[in-house]
């Protein structure tokens, strides 16, 4: 069954709905570079991810500008994953799980061999629909055919995101077979604010769809 994860979540109820609705991952994000209404202050990050039920996985999401501020990042907020849209050598991508947090870089889906040469040092990679500034979260889907080749080319987990909402996430799922999709703008009822009712729409629409791929 494939993974869910809702990102930048930004309030405590916002955290729950997202755990009710059976998601396996929630993100936070904190220190990037791009103008989005996701974003909270470190402290919050660290918040939101120490009221998180012990069974939901944290995902800190951000843009640091060297492997020290990342590193820096990992144990003041303590999640359980590290998310970078930063282009880190797998030289430093490997350092950072020394932290005891996995480590996924965040490739666009036509650059296969960026992929190929993450992946040796990666948890898993995400598959985005980069901003002209280098983040994601741009609510733009991109070539799932793009993304298919890119999951058949890596030997690790791909999350897919980009544009997903609950109305094309099955789909989305069905071409592509990720091990996870990825979705912020898209179960939103205002920028930073979920929508409930979406985020438990999106959740079923993806594994339900996932359990007849499997099937």
């Amino acid at each position: 069954m494939v993974r869910v994860k809702v990102c930048g979540v930004t309030r405590d109820a916002d955290l729950e709905a997202v755990e009710s609705a059976g998601a396996d991952a929630v993100g936070v994000i904190a220190d990037v570079s791009v103008d989005t209404p996701r974003e909270v202050s470190v402290a919050r990050a660290r918040d939101l991810v120490a009221s998180a039920p012990p069974f939901l996985t944290t995902t800190l999401v951000t843009m640091p500008e060297s492997v020290t501020r990342a590193r820096d990042l990992v144990r003041e907020v303590r999640p359980d994953v590290l998310q970078l849209h930063a282009d880190f050598s797998p030289e430093e991508l490997a350092s950072l799980r020394e932290e005891g947090v996995r480590v996924v870089p965040v490739v666009e889906a036509t650059d296969i061999e960026r992929a190929q040469a993450v992946a040796q040092a990666a948890d898993a990679i995400l598959v985005d629909t980069p901003s002209e500034s280098g983040g994601g979260g741009t609510g733009e889907t991109h070539d799932w055919n793009a993304s298919r080749a890119l999951v058949e080319a890596v030997d690790v987990p791909v999350i897919l995101a980009g544009g997903l909402t609950p109305e094309n996430v099955a789909e989305a799922v069905q071409t592509v077979q990720p091990y996870g999709v990825d979705v912020a703008s898209g179960v939103e009822a205002s920028g930073g604010v979920k929508d409930h009712d979406a985020v438990r729409t999106f959740v079923a629409e993806a594994t339900e769809k996932r359990q007849e791929v499997s099937a």
